[in-house]
């Protein structure tokens, strides 16, 4: 969606989108933010995540979810609240949350508890037989749990084979866990040995902070999906995602 045509510009994948996402993480927006948001970010938010366990504390959750649904945007509860409801073995009413809401999308992690993931993949394989759209993140919350490139593979692996439509690497909402170091810094030689055994547009990679942002566009183009997104930088992504951006703007320019 551009206001006046110009010339190299990457081409963006169109809406609805299988890969090229932007997934917003909402921590708690007021309905009328949520309006704000859509009506400048609609074009370009393909998902939102209401983050960890906002949604069973929001009083306007009902109304918002309705907001977004109507704007043709899938909404899907964050994973610490599918932690939360498993840990109390809730996992039945968790499903029925949804439901009530109609919600479709279902993240499933384990990064706050321990699953052993055979019973993790059970949990994949048995929602997305259940009709649920589910994306399975892969990664702790705790920075001290560092995890060899070759078990992310095989985690990553084994949760698509389940039935999961994309894998999330995790970073929290900081970008300071899994994916990344303490100090934000991508790590890179793991996320290049992912990308050598698990298809890029099956993986969401979680980049809240610009320099995240920039480094996977700059890795992997235009259309990387890119997860936990402010709402306010919505549109600055876009921005850097096509070359409107001091940081890509020389990416796409004729040599």
């Amino acid at each position: 969606m551009l206001n006046f045509p110009l010339q190299q510009l990457p081409e963006r994948t169109t809406v609805p989108r299988t890969y090229g996402l932007t997934m917003v993480m909402d921590k708690g927006l007021g309905t009328e933010e949520a309006r704000n948001l859509l009506s400048v970010g609609a074009p370009y938010v393909d998902i939102i995540k209401l983050g960890f366990g906002t949604s069973l504390i929001s009083p306007n959750l009902t109304e918002k979810v309705k907001l977004y649904q109507a704007a043709d945007i899938p909404v899907y509860f964050g994973g610490t609240l599918f932690e939360a409801f498993l840990v109390r073995n809730q996992f039945e009413d968790y499903v029925t949350f949804m439901e009530q809401h109609n919600i479709r999308h279902v993240e499933v992690s384990d990064g706050s508890i321990t699953i052993p993931h055979t019973e993790k993949c059970g949990y994949i394989e048995q929602l997305a037989k259940r009709g649920f759209h589910v994306l399975s993140e892969v990664g702790s919350k705790d920075a001290t749990n560092i995890m060899a490139p070759y078990k992310w593979i095989e985690l990553m692996r084994d949760e698509l084979a389940a039935g999961a439509s994309y894998v999330i690497a995790e970073a929290r909402e900081a970008g300071n866990v899994g994916i990344y170091r303490d100090s934000g810094e991508v790590r890179q030689g793991l996320v290049q040995e992912i990308l050598t055994q698990i298809p890029e547009k099956q993986i969401i990679w979680e980049a809240p902070q610009k320099a995240q942002q920039m480094y996977f566009l700059s890795l992997l183009s235009a259309n990387v999906n890119l997860g936990n997104i402010a709402p306010t930088e919505v549109i600055p992504l876009e921005a850097m995602r096509i070359g409107l951006r001091g940081d890509t703007f020389h990416l796409y320019l004729d040599k």
